[in-house]
């Protein structure tokens, strides 16, 4: 069940949904449009998802829609018959770790589908990465379902149905096809939107604690990759980072002291961004400390700007990344309060970027 928490949260969205959508049934939809912008075609086993651009540019506009932006693991949704296969960003199948959403897209009336969306779990009625963590951890289904963190699947778009690449429908299209294709009750649930109004959204957002709100163009098609139709406005300063090292923990802390941070330069150099020692419980220093000690290697990982080595640092294969939220960037290029939030596997370490 829902907590009261999560029941505001979501009439809050929901309370901003687009009214008066056009009501369609699938397969008119599809016949309709079928000749000028639907492709016959097989589902794919992959497609790379559209991904939104950071901009401190908040607007408005009619031709634009706006949704909001979840703190949670981004995920594709595969159903062919009776398989489905739900795939993070980076191409990891989650279907253990999320089983109650497995079985909710198994039980779809529909069964030839890719879908788009968020995986997230809820904290005192707002998406909480940090929470997600604990299921994220998981591989056991059976341990997924007894951990104690429901989770729910935000679903935005669609990328094929029925037999056809709806890549090239306008989003608008896609959004209303969305609603017919797939029957929406929990975990399952459809990301509302609104028209125009992205900065009062925004603020609105920001004011109930949300991660932000994401735009996008409202007659563009779905593009794979990192495109400008679609633009995040954030509420605070958050990005991914890769780790290249820790220092060793101090008085009663276990496990680790802080994480050396850094991100890829354009030439595809690890620039050193500052240390994070802050967001971390017990559980998670000890889980970490225990895999980057297995990391270790002799020869810092960054090109420019670490520290030099000193008897408490240890310099670690970069291979994992994290998600950190700080306040600004200093004039020296490091971070100026930063917040652990959790581990990222939805994402390379050789795509993380200084956003």
């Amino acid at each position: 069940m829902r907590s009261p928490c999560e029941d505001h949260a979501a009439e809050w969205w929901h309370a901003n949904e687009e009214r008066g959508a056009d009501v369609i049934d699938l397969a008119d939809a599809l016949a309709a449009v079928a000749r000028e912008r639907f492709a016959r075609r097989r589902q794919p086993r992959w497609v790379d998802p559209a991904l939104a651009t950071l901009t401190h540019d908040r607007f408005s506009d009619p031709g634009w829609i706006f949704e909001p932006k979840f703190d949670g693991e981004r995920c594709l949704a595969f159903r062919s018959g009776d398989d489905v296969r739900l795939l993070t960003r980076n191409k990891k199948r989650v279907n253990d770790t999320y089983p109650e959403l497995v079985d909710a897209l198994a039980a779809q009336q529909a069964g030839d589908f890719v879908v788009d969306g968020e995986v997230v779990a809820f904290d005192r009625g707002v998406t909480s990465f940090a929470r997600l963590q604990r299921r994220i951890q998981l591989g056991d289904p059976a341990a997924a379902r007894a951990s104690g963190v429901p989770v729910y699947f935000y679903v935005f778009d669609v990328v094929h149905a029925d037999g056809y690449d709806t890549t090239g429908l306008m989003l608008r299209e896609r959004k209303s096809l969305l609603r017919r294709l797939l029957s929406f009750a929990d975990p399952l649930r459809y990301t509302t939107h609104r028209r125009a109004d992205g900065e009062n959204f925004w603020a609105q957002a920001c004011r109930k604690g949300w991660e932000g709100v994401i735009a996008k163009r409202a007659d563009a098609p779905y593009q794979h990759g990192r495109t400008s139709d679609w633009r995040k406005f954030k509420c605070e300063n958050s990005q991914e980072f890769v780790i290249g090292g820790y220092t060793d923990p101090r008085g009663s802390r276990v496990g680790l002291g802080a994480l050396l941070l850094g991100y890829h330069d354009a030439a595809g150099d690890l620039v050193y961004a500052g240390k994070v020692g802050a967001g971390f419980d017990e559980r998670t220093l000890r889980r970490l400390g225990g895999e980057l000690a297995r990391l270790e290697r002799p020869r810092s990982a960054f090109a420019r700007g670490a520290p030099p080595r000193s008897g408490d640092v240890h310099w670690v294969e970069p291979r994992l990344v994290g998600e950190v939220s700080f306040t600004a960037w200093t004039a020296d290029g490091e971070l100026r309060h930063p917040r652990f939030r959790g581990l990222r596997r939805d994402k390379r370490p050789s795509a993380v970027v200084r956003e």
